[in-house]
């Protein structure tokens, strides 16, 4: 696919998404959305990890509010059920790791559109917003879903209700992400714990985002049984295979990711 607004490239089992509006912030249209649900398809198939990043000063400044004209006639109904729906189940649904490498600002939709990836490592200097009260709406692209689960009931709520800006430092400390890092390291950082997922028992990784996901549903007996499902699989795994033997002969284990 010609992409239009973002760029993929793949190198090493490391896909790169790059939001490529630079312009506009980043901020999100309707091709866009298609855009970006058909580039993490793609590159899930081509790749072992997948960033998200974006070109420019912001990581994604939501919605476009200027896509399509007049905003207040937008059917906001119909936009998330029929675009962003479908781009944020091919985010969070990827079976090999994400990471949200947030460069700047991610607010409004933006936002979430980080938190839907697996991993998110921000420099110091971004911030996460919530903007969404500010012209009388709910956080959407997933906000409700995300935010209680990766920062708590009432920050979560905090956040939605005023409005406030957070700092990537402050994300970091509420556990809302994995990690802020000096802005002179990011670029260097997120490509070396790429590197580091890409290299990886990519099986091993999609089993762990099956389970925690879902312990959240889950009483303990039935995490119990999900766990040892799951490490039923990957103990049949080549991977498991080369683990063990690595370990034994005290060097790195060099797994296929199957």
């Amino acid at each position: 696919m010609d992409y239009q607004t973002l760029t993929l490239d793949i190198a090493d089992a490391v896909a790169v998404l790059t939001l490529n509006r630079p312009d506009k912030m980043n901020s999100l249209t309707t091709q866009m959305r298609a855009e970006i649900a058909h580039a993490m398809r793609d590159a899930a198939t081509r790749a072992r990890v997948i960033v998200m990043t974006g070109a420019g000063r912001a990581f994604c400044t939501g919605q476009d509010l200027g896509d399509g004209g007049d905003a207040t006639q937008l059917d906001l109904e119909r936009t998330l059920r029929d675009e962003y729906t479908p781009m944020l189940e091919a985010i969070y649904d990827c079976p090999v790791p994400t990471i949200a490498a947030v460069n700047g600002p991610a607010a409004g939709a933006g936002a979430n559109l980080a938190l839907a990836c697996d991993v998110v490592i921000a420099t110091e200097s971004a911030y996460f917003l919530q903007a969404f009260t500010r012209i009388g709406l709910l956080p959407d692209a997933g906000g409700t879903w995300f935010l209680p689960r990766q920062m708590g009931l009432a920050k979560a709520m905090g956040a939605a209700l005023f409005a406030d800006k957070i700092s990537a430092k402050q994300a970091d400390a509420w556990g809302m992400i994995w990690e802020a890092v000096p802005d002179a390291e990011f670029d260097a950082h997120w490509r070396i714990r790429a590197s580091q997922l890409a290299k990886g028992p990519t099986q091993a990784y999609a089993a762990v985002k099956q389970a925690i996901r879902g312990s959240f549903e889950s009483t303990l007996p039935d995490q119990l049984s999900t766990e040892a499902r799951l490490q039923g699989q990957c103990g049949k795994s080549r991977d498991f295979q080369e683990g063990v033997v690595a370990f034994m002969e005290k060097r790195a284990p060099s797994f296929e990711g199957r």
